[in-house]
């Protein structure tokens, strides 16, 4: 499979929260709030289109350091930026980032989040992010349903 290919290889994952679109957005961008949910992940930037962005922290028992750009910021609407993992083994090059996409929805409430990760290697790979990013997303709905 090339790598071409993988862009095809799209991990979803969604999720309804029974909270206000404002709220739902705050705890995509507050690093206090990202923290509590994204499995005590450290985020930094300035959440500004084209600057980097990392998430710093310790994934069993070992210390990581994602890093990516903010690629597109619509407020209440769109965060969009890539990712690469130095875990993964792969070489810090840009055809082995993934584009995370995560859009948010209401028609009132609850708020819909829809996120997406392209660029997986192999169909387990996708079905992997798919299960994290599931993980993440239902400790997110906990913690603003609360």
């Amino acid at each position: 499979m090339t790598k071409t290919d993988n862009k095809a290889l799209v991990a979803r994952a969604s999720t309804r929260i029974k909270a206000p679109i404002t709220k739902v957005w705050a705890a995509l961008v507050e690093p206090a709030l990202i923290k509590q949910y994204m499995y005590g992940t450290n985020v930094v930037t300035d959440w500004k289109e084209g600057s980097p962005i990392v998430w710093q922290g310790e994934w069993q028992g070992q210390a990581y350091e994602d890093k990516g750009t903010l690629v597109k910021i619509e407020p209440n609407r769109i965060l969009q930026y890539t990712h690469f993992s130095p875990l993964s083994g792969q070489a810090d090059v840009p055809e082995n980032y993934h584009t995370v996409t995560i859009e948010l929805s209401d028609e009132g409430q609850p708020t819909t989040v829809t996120l997406t990760q392209d660029n997986n290697e192999t169909e387990e790979a996708r079905q992997h992010s798919e299960k994290n990013w599931q993980m993440m997303l239902e400790s997110l709905k906990t913690l603003l349903e609360r």
